[in-house]
């Protein structure tokens, strides 16, 4: 990985790790339902236009179930849920339990293939819950009316994400921009019944609009094509680095932005699942040999 690459890794991982800031500050005035289907719309549009610029044709008819499908289990649900917690719970907390991504991954990977988990596996696993029950444990969100719900939306969101995960490795090798291009019109519909249940409870300034502008521009449309230009040029092991990295950034902008208070069960407890997820995963930092690839990939 060169400097160019590594300078796109830590942006990623800024920009990833700023969507829990933004979710904290729109959510609890525009509602999860609400706020998603501006997220989704604005990066379905934004993708549109950079694929009008460099002329890759979406192919809709051919690929319509597959973007359906990629379209609720990447985006729609999980975003959909990471709103509804953002409502009672910090962005420091939100992005540490999106850290928990890969572990469900190695869960559903052994369930399906009804494989023994190995030693260093449930060892992470076992690190992995024992640092989400530390970070929230002694977190004062935890005492908040809901929070043990915000908590289960957010690991259930982490699990979203890992079935897409699963479900791609299956599915028709569709170009990446396309993925990500067609997926955000799919979300976009898909979470118009949402609305029903889930009205706007506030009133949107400027500054919540403009966060709303920011998940769907910045946080998925940019974040997607830095991704996969990642992918394209460092390979997949490397560009998936980066589920190591969100949590710094969710932590650190929620303490420099919200003034969340960052004490020790809050560095503890990130350490601890990012270890976690390190050993689940079988990652290993590469200095020059080939590391071993994550299992799923940073939530967004």
């Amino acid at each position: 990985m060169n400097t160019a690459n590594f300078l796109r890794l830590v942006l990623l991982a800024a920009i990833w790790g700023s969507s829990f800031l933004f979710l904290r500050i729109s959510a609890p005035v525009l509602g999860p339902a609400v706020l998603i289907e501006y997220r989704v719309a604005f990066a379905a549009v934004f993708l549109a236009i950079v694929g009008a610029i460099l002329k890759k044709k979406l192919k809709l008819r051919a690929h319509w179930k597959h973007f359906l499908i990629l379209g609720l289990l990447n985006s729609a649900l999980p975003f959909l849920l990471f709103a509804f917690a953002a409502r009672t719970l910090s962005a420091s907390v939100l992005s540490v339990l999106n850290a928990t991504a890969p572990m469900w991954g190695a869960l559903i990977g052994a369930a399906w293939s009804r494989a023994v988990i190995a030693r260093h596996t449930a060892l992470g696993l076992l690190m992995g819950s024992a640092g989400v029950a530390l970070l929230v444990g002694f977190d004062h969100v935890s005492a908040r009316p809901g929070a043990a719900l915000a908590v289960g939306a957010a690991l259930a969101a982490a699990l979203s994400y890992s079935l897409a995960s699963a479900y791609a490795k299956s599915a028709t090798s569709v170009e990446p921009f396309a993925n990500a291009h067609g997926s955000m019109w799919a979300a976009t519909l898909l979470v118009i019944p949402a609305l029903a249940f889930f009205p706007q409870p506030g009133e949107a300034t400027i500054g919540i609009m403009g966060a709303a502008l920011a998940l769907g521009v910045l946080c998925s449309g940019i974040a997607y094509i830095l991704y996969f230009r990642l992918i394209e040029d460092v390979g997949p092991t490397s560009a998936l680095t980066v589920t190591f990295l969100n949590p710094l950034f969710g932590i650190l902008w929620g303490a420099l932005f919200l003034g969340e208070i960052v004490g020790w069960h809050t560095i503890a407890g990130a350490a601890i699942v990012i270890l976690g997820t390190a050993l689940v995963t079988g990652f290993r930092p590469r200095f020059g040999a080939a590391a071993v690839v994550p299992a799923a990939p940073a939530g967004k």
